[in-house]
């Protein structure tokens, strides 16, 4: 099992996650100090350069691993149409990690009625991208349409080894929902994605250096959610987004909490940043 936050960097961690005075390229061997994988927010907006991939690769040890999200070129602009460059040239950067690359994420937008008329529109579009993909890398396809998370998805994603991401988000079913309607592994690993409610919690804050909701019970619900999956000898992978609870290191630590203690020993790391903020209720 594999935890980590969406992005290793935002405003408001250094002093609440950094410590201060800390040199910015620092940044990331200091938090491969207490998780072993991130998820990449900016090759959603940019193929990284072959210097930004030497760089992720050289601060990190051995067994750290990167997601990455797939350009919104691919995803959002092109919507999986005459997208084989894009994709291609995404992919090869990426393989620059070798070993340390872990899942990419396709993660569409909400689409709406003018876009695809349905679910069955849209798996007329995906079947054939997912086929195109090189094989030996991990894939993730994440939608945002609730009422589309169903068997005539997931038996698609397992046709070709692609796992659902799941996500707990603002508009979208409850993880556990999802979970008594499609069995939601369609890989040999899974996909998880604590996302939270953007607008919501922006009303209250912009600043991510401390837990501002108390999110325990939804937390709970997917420490006993996870577990069956890892029964079943599937990866989990992990990633929290500040918006989710307010500061998603200290979320991390709160699930490794709730769960039993062998999850947490195959966690636990030297702990070299600072101490997370204290937990209160809104």
């Amino acid at each position: 099992m594999r935890l980590g936050t969406c992005s290793f960097t935002a405003h408001g961690w250094v002093g609440s996650f950094y410590p201060k005075g800390l040199p910015t390229k620092e940044h990331l061997g200091i938090y491969a100090g207490e998780f072993d994988t991130v998820e990449l927010d900016v090759t959603f907006y940019r193929i990284p350069t072959q210097r930004m991939i030497e760089s992720w690769y050289e601060r990190t040890p051995e067994s750290f691993v990167f997601a990455a999200k797939a350009p919104r070129a691919i995803t959002h602009e092109k919507l999986l149409l005459d997208c084989e460059g894009e994709t291609e040239a995404f992919l090869s950067a990426m393989q620059g990690l070798g070993a340390k690359l872990g899942p990419i994420l396709f993660q569409f937008p909400y689409f709406n009625r003018s876009t695809f008329k349905s679910l069955d529109e849209f798996l007329l579009r995906l079947e054939p991208f997912l086929k195109s993909l090189p094989r030996g890398l991990r894939y993730a396809v994440e939608v945002r349409n609730k009422w589309w998370i169903d068997v005539k998805l997931t038996e698609l994603l397992g046709t070709y080894g692609v796992a659902l991401a799941v996500i707990d988000q603002a508009w979208m079913h409850s993880p556990k929902k999802i979970f008594e309607s499609v069995d939601p592994v369609t890989a040999d690993f899974t996909y998880l994605r604590w996302l939270g409610d953007r607008h919501g919690i922006e009303e209250i804050t912009k600043t991510w250096d401390k837990t501002i909701l108390d999110r325990d019970s939804e937390l709970r619900d997917w420490a006993d959610l996870c577990q069956p999956i890892r029964t079943r000898g599937v990866t989990i992978y992990g990633y929290v987004n500040n918006h989710f609870a307010g500061h998603s290191p200290a979320t991390i630590r709160r699930l490794l909490d709730l769960m039993e203690p062998s999850v947490r020993r195959e966690n636990a790391k030297p702990r070299t940043v600072v101490e997370p903020p204290t937990l209160f209720e809104m």
